[in-house]
């Protein structure tokens, strides 16, 4: 095992790992403004305890995602030194700005929605509530910005040194590629959000306790998860996927598993690459779809991967290929579970359903592995390039950093991750056992 193998390794897995939590907070951030809405709106302190549960569980959740997501930073200076050197001009602004302004704003309003809401009063709740929120999406498009530079590299210009420095921050700030994959990833988030919460309302339900606040978790979580599901979808998804097919051909190519150029080219529902023959073995495809979904026309030419530089393919086309369909496989299945649940919901038999509800409880990590999957697209899809297009991956990392170092942090971050994990669980199996009741009176 080289060097930059480790380093790609250890960067793939706490960034994986870390992502676990991101995406649940800002998913519950919306929620809990929802929760405190109602309460205001009804003057319920049903809803208002609902909050506070969840608020929590969101709690927890941001000390871990906190914690695990420090080790990514440093990793900029020791793993990947050249990468940083290159890049540091224009990547440092998002990053900065992430850490400045929108973490401090999520963690204050945060301290003050978990223990203020005597002083503030409810309305002042409200809007601590809010402020999390936007402080929460407002950290995500950060880091989103400065990921999509990266993808789609704007508003720059290479110094004599052979590093890059920011000619335009409203460029970088508002890159096209930004805008659709944070619409897109944050949908995803919601998604997650609704449906451990949906889960956490069915296990209440099939336990026959905490009834009403079962009743509300799967009802708003359903509502939620059935809007977020269906824009995960379209319009985010659609839109993306048209980015990549317009500006990373390559990827789109081996994402679709389109070894050939094709006009009126097939969307392949189910296949698997052999890399070999270069084709895709027992595939159940749909004639001419993919070409009317990207183009718009039935017979648009699709550029397959033999219309590029064989060093220009992704370098595992089939994890790619697998990542994306896992994807967009379980984002039809959330479409479907939350089509089924909201039909349930309507007819006034979802809370009775215990089929349905087993279901819904035992959907809580597919969100995880659907989130996490479309993130492994996006930067495996993005190889041999670190920054497409400018700097590739083997010429981004540290020198003096060898193998050897790269695999010892690896496995110090792995017992440390998994200690970490286990607390995490502890922590919110403890809370959601407590329930939303002792929440009231411990308040």
């Amino acid at each position: 095992m080289d060097a930059l193998f480790i380093d790609r390794l250890q960067f793939a897995f706490t960034i994986s790992f870390h992502y676990l939590f991101p995406q649940l907070t800002m998913g519950l951030a919306l929620l809990i403004v929802i929760l405190k809405y109602l309460a205001i709106k009804k003057k319920s302190e049903h809803y208002n305890n609902a909050a506070r549960f969840w608020a929590k569980i969101f709690g927890i959740n941001f000390a871990v995602g906190v914690v695990t997501g420090i080790p990514m930073e440093f990793q900029f200076g020791t793993n990947w030194a050249q990468f940083s050197t290159f890049a540091g001009g224009v990547i440092g602004q998002t990053l900065a700005m992430e850490g400045m302004f929108a973490f401090f704003l999520e963690s204050s309003f945060l301290g003050l929605f978990l223990y203020g809401e005597k002083k503030l009063g409810q309305t002042g709740h409200f809007i601590t509530a809010i402020l999390v929120f936007l402080g929460s999406w407002l950290s995500g498009y950060f880091i989103v910005a400065t990921n999509a530079w990266m993808q789609h590299p704007v508003g720059y210009a290479l110094s004599p040194d052979g590093s890059v420095h920011l000619t335009s921050f409203w460029a970088l700030l508002l890159n096209p590629w930004a805008l659709s994959q944070y619409a897109h990833n944050m949908i995803g988030a919601v998604v997650t959000g609704a449906f451990v919460m949906i889960s956490i309302g069915a296990y209440y339900l099939l336990a026959k306790r905490e009834i009403e606040y079962g009743k509300t978790f799967v009802r708003i979580g359903t509502i939620v998860g059935l809007i977020a599901s269906l824009l995960v979808a379209f319009p985010t998804g659609d839109w993306e996927s048209k980015n990549v097919a317009y500006n990373q051909g390559e990827k789109f190519a081996a994402m679709e598993g389109l070894f050939e150029t094709k006009q009126g080219a097939e969307l392949v529902l189910i296949g698997q690459p052999d890399m070999e023959k270069l084709r895709l073995d027992n595939p159940l495809h749909v004639p001419k779809l993919l070409s009317f979904l990207t183009y718009n026309r039935w017979n648009a030419e699709i550029k397959g991967l033999d219309a590029y530089p064989k060093d220009h393919w992704p370098d595992n086309i089939p994890l790619l290929y697998y990542g994306y369909h896992i994807m967009v496989g379980l984002g039809t299945i959330f479409i479907a579970a939350m089509l089924l649940s909201a039909f349930l919901l309507w007819k006034k038999k979802l809370f009775e359903s215990r089929w349905a509800l087993w279901i819904l409880l035992l959907s809580f990590p597919f969100p995880y592995i659907a989130n996490t999957a479309g993130w492994m697209t996006a930067e495996v899809g993005r190889q041999p390039w670190l920054v497409y297009g400018l700097m590739q991956t083997a010429d981004g990392i540290s020198p003096t950093v060898s193998a050897g170092n790269g695999l010892f942090t690896l496995l110090g971050f792995i017992g440390m991750y998994f200690v970490l994990g286990v607390l995490f669980l502890f922590l919110v199996v403890r809370t959601i056992n407590h329930g939303p009741s002792l929440t009231t009176e411990s308040h």
